[in-house]
Order: C-alpha cells, then sequence, then structure tokens
C-alpha cells in the first residue's frame, strides 16, 4: 500500500517562497537536457571510444546506443508528465517503488551531480592548457587552472542570477557547439564525394579481431554513455510552463535530436576518413576531429576547439542547475540542510546551494587536479559520475513500471510502462559494467588506479546514505516520506480551494 507524503501547510508555504515559476518554456528547457549530454565533447572525446571495436561500423552503433537510450528516456519522459517536481528522479523512485528507494537515489543523484561541474572545469583546463602550448609552446601546458578558475566564475555568476539566466547561457552555447560540428558535417560529407555510402550503417567495417554483431555492440556501449544527461530537464520542473507536458517533450526532444546529430557526424567522419580506416580513430593526434579539422580545412579547426571548450562551459552549467535544484529539493524536506532551500530574495535562485556547488566545484578540482593532474582527474570524476548515474537509469526505470503498476493501472501500456523500462535497463546493464572496469565482456578493460577507486567511493557514499536512510527513519521517517512529495501539486492544490473566511 502507497503511503500519501504530508503536505506542507499553507503558510509554511507562503512564509518561505521558492523557485521562480513559469521562469522558462520549452527552449530553455530542451537545452537543459542538450548541453547535460554535451554534445560537442561527447562527438569529439566520448564517441570515438567505440571506434576501436565498430570501426567505420560505428554510425550503426552511434543508431543501436540511441534506440537503446530512448527507453530510458520514455520512462523519464512518461514519470515527469505526473510528477512535476525538482527532485525529479528521486520523486519517481519514492512513488514507483518505496519512499526509502527514493532516499537512496536522491543521495546518489546530489553527490554526482554536484561532481558534474569538477568534471567539465577539469577538461575545460587541460583541453585550454593543452591547445595554447601546441600552438605556442612558451605557454605551460600544466597551467590549466585558471581556465578552469574562469569556468567556475561564469557558470556560479550565472547560477546565482537564476533559472532564466543559467537557461539562456546553456541555449546559446548549445546552439553554437551544435551548429559547429553540424557544419564539419556537411563539409565531410561534401569532400567524401564518391565515397559516402550507407554501407557504415552494417557491420561489414568493424574492428579487426571484432565479430561482426560483437564490434557493433561493443562500439555501442560506449556510445550510450554520450547520452548520459538526458534526463537533466526534469529538475526544472518547478521553474518551466506548463512542467507535464514541456518536461516531457524536452527529455525525448533532446534524446532523438541529439542522437540523430551524433548519427550524422559519425557517419560523416567515417565516409571521409574511410570506414576501412576508422578503427584507429580516436581523440587525439591527426586520426581526430581536430586533427582531421587541422589538415583538411586550415583555420577552421579553431571552431572545434571553441566548440569543445564550449561545450564543457554548457555542461558544468547544466550540472550546476540540476545539482543546486536537487539539493534545493532535499533541504526543503528536511533531508539536507534547510539553508539548501533558502532562495534569493530577488532572483529566486537556490543561492546557497549555488554557494555550496560553487565551493565544491572549485575545492574538487583543483584538489583532485593537482593531487594528481587535470586529465587523470578527469577520468576518476567521470568513471565515479557514469557509475552513480547509469545505476539512477537503472532504478528510473524500474520506477516508471511500478509506478504504473501502483497508481495508474487504468493508465497502463504495456509496451511504453513494462517492456520499455525492461530494455532500457538491458541497455544500461553493459554500460554500467564498462564504465566500473568489470571484466565481464571481452570489450571491458579494468581501471588502473586512481581510477579505479572510483567503485569504492561511489560504494563508500552509498553505505554512509543508507546508515543515514536508518537513523531518518527512526528519527524523522517523515521527511524519508516527503521525497515523494510533488510541491507543484500542493500549490495548485492549495490555490484551487476556497480560501478560509476566517483568514485575513
Amino acid at each position: 500500500m502507497s503511503t500519501t507524503p504530508p503536505s506542507p501547510s499553507t503558510s509554511t508555504r507562503s512564509a518561505a517562497p521558492g523557485l521562480r515559476r513559469e521562469a522558462v518554456g520549452l527552449r530553455e528547457v530542451l537545452f537543459q537536457s542538450v548541453t547535460s549530454m554535451a554534445p560537442g565533447a561527447a562527438i569529439a572525446a566520448s564517441i570515438p571510444a567505440g571506434a576501436a571495436f565498430a570501426g567505420g561500423s560505428l554510425p550503426l552503433s552511434v543508431l543501436i546506443a540511441l534506440v537503446a537510450c530512448l527507453f530510458t528516456a520514455s520512462c523519464v519522459a512518461e514519470l515527469a508528465r505526473h510528477l512535476p517536481a525538482a527532485g525529479s528522479v528521486s520523486v519517481y523512485a519514492a512513488r514507483g517503488l518505496h519512499p526509502a528507494v527514493g532516499f537512496v537515489v536522491a543521495w546518489g543523484y546530489v553527490f554526482v551531480e554536484a561532481l558534474i561541474p569538477t568534471l567539465l572545469l577539469l577538461q575545460l583546463g587541460f583541453t585550454t592548457a593543452g591547445t595554447l602550448h601546441q600552438e605556442w609552446p612558451g605557454y605551460p601546458a600544466d597551467l590549466w587552472w585558471p581556465w578552469a578558475l574562469l569556468g567556475a566564475l561564469i557558470i556560479g555568476l550565472a547560477g546565482l542570477y537564476g533559472i532564466r539566466a543559467s537557461a539562456r547561457l546553456g541555449t546559446v552555447l548549445g546552439v553554437f557547439e551544435i551548429a559547429v560540428f553540424l557544419f564539419f558535417a556537411v563539409l565531410l560529407i561534401g569532400n567524401a564525394g564518391g565515397r559516402n555510402t550507407v554501407s557504415v550503417f552494417g557491420t561489414g567495417h568493424v574492428a579487426a579481431g571484432q565479430s561482426a554483431w560483437g564490434g557493433v555492440v561493443a562500439g555501442s556501449v560506449y556510445t550510450v554513455l554520450a547520452f548520459a544527461g538526458f534526463e537533466a530537464a526534469a529538475p526544472l520542473a518547478e521553474e518551466a510552463r506548463d512542467p507535464r507536458r514541456t518536461v516531457r517533450r524536452a527529455v525525448l526532444g533532446a534524446t532523438i535530436g541529439i542522437g540523430l546529430v551524433y548519427v550524422l557526424t559519425t557517419y560523416a567522419m567515417a565516409v571521409y576518413v574511410g570506414p576501412g580506416k576508422f578503427a584507429g580513430f580516436g581523440t587525439t593526434g591527426a586520426a581526430s576531429w581536430e586533427g582531421v579539422a587541422r589538415a583538411s580545412f586550415g583555420l577552421l579547426w579553431v571552431l572545434v576547439f571553441f566548440a569543445v571548450v564550449n561545450s564543457t562551459i554548457a555542461n558544468a552549467n547544466a550540472g550546476l542547475v540540476v545539482s543546486t535544484r536537487t539539493a534545493y529539493a532535499l533541504g526543503r524536506i528536511g533531508v539536507l540542510p534547510r539553508a539548501l532551500a533558502r532562495v534569493h530574495p530577488r532572483h529566486r535562485s537556490p543561492v546557497v546551494a549555488v554557494a555550496a556547488q560553487t565551493v565544491i566545484a572549485v575545492s574538487a578540482t583543483l584538489g583532485l587536479g593537482l593531487a594528481y593532474d587535470p586529465t587523470t582527474a578527469f577520468n576518476l570524476v567521470a568513471t565515479l559520475v557514469v557509475i552513480v548515474v547509469v545505476c539512477v537509469y537503472i532504478v528510473t526505470n524500474a520506477a516508471c513500471a511500478g509506478y504504473f503498476l501502483r497508481h495508474r493501472r487504468h493508465e497502463l501500456k504495456p509496451v511504453r510502462h513494462l517492456l520499455f523500462p525492461l530494455l532500457g535497463t538491458a541497455a544500461f546493464v553493459p554500460a554500467l559494467l564498462t564504465a566500473a572496469g568489470i571484466p565481464a565482456f571481452s570489450f571491458v578493460s579494468k581501471l588502473a588506479a586512481p581510477v579505479s577507486y572510483a567503485g569504492p567511493v561511489a560504494g563508500v557514499w552509498m553505505a554512509a546514505g543508507l546508515v543515514l536512510l536508518a537513523v531518518l527513519w527512526r528519527r524523522n521517517r517523515a521527511a524519508v516520506v516527503a521525497t515523494g512529495q510533488v510541491h507543484l501539486d500542493d500549490e495548485d492544490g492549495a490555490a484551487a480551494r476556497p480560501k478560509d473566511p476566517a483568514s485575513p
């Protein structure tokens, strides 16, 4: 039997103003998911990892990954339609499965989302410093941290000025990075001329030593990870216009739209380089996006550089939005310090959460980047983030099935609400094992230290969350149950109720 979370009193709501309602529309919410997926960085640095297995058939791998990710995106979209809340995935898990599961998801999600800006600030730092050193050897290759601090300042100020500033920044940056790679895709396809072929959507060009479908599937597993972040529109539910419709369309639109961009750009590079040579394509050197741009299009390579740098800032900005809204939602119900739910009186941004996120981002970026090096720190944080986020996706799939079975049986559609969650989970389990370095498949490599520390760190954090859950379940169970609360429903209900004649 489900438990209905307690509703806060009307006086409490009026005494503590929340996020700015109806502040952004579909365009801004769409680009929240788009920039969270970091398409520029994914095209240049993530998707090419699959070429070592899929070779010239990588476009087929990307297409398969798109379809696979759509299953989970559909689950998020269905839940967002009924449960519009800043807590997003934690609310879905609490209502679809159990409040305790919702708390665990919230605990994990707020942790990794708080690390997203660190991840991208590290990439911003070493990408900029490395490129400047390559062009002007007098620039120190290890002077990366000023660029990371500049990025932190940009996203921190955008976050402070509220969702409109953050969303508009994300929209502008997102449009630029997509436009750059689409521009290069058109150039590559045009220059390929007679080498254009649909055979790259078959299994005939996999890397040497790979079976036909084995290479394609391995490539798709690595490509699935490039879609992470499609759910990032969901935490904007309390600030979006018509959130039940807007968030749903944004999640599905971002997944489909960016997926098609991935397919097109991968196809363009595969036919330009040549399907038989594409297994050697990577993230650096002559056989990379920047390398090809330098060799074939002269100074236009600078556009690729700016698109990748742009992508890191846009993704860090999106990560700050998600982490601060999640922290705000958890502070509001008392699971995290209530100060995190404090909003700026003018900008209506979660000002304490933004300040805390900025401190965490700067501290973790400098601490990890200087303790190891920015590239190693990036790989460590990326592995940690992917492990937890993929687990969240798997739980969200289960929550979709649970929610419609338990609460909306009359709306249950077996394919959409039962089969899609199952298929989405099947797609993400191999991605989880790959990210964690668990060699369940031949294409998975074990992780070396310090990147291998990611799994234990995630385990310790989640164990601490379980201890906190046990304490709260005994002392303040209402806070755990409130993880599933949809505050927009409370506010709308209060607005619809007639005013008490005795009240002033």
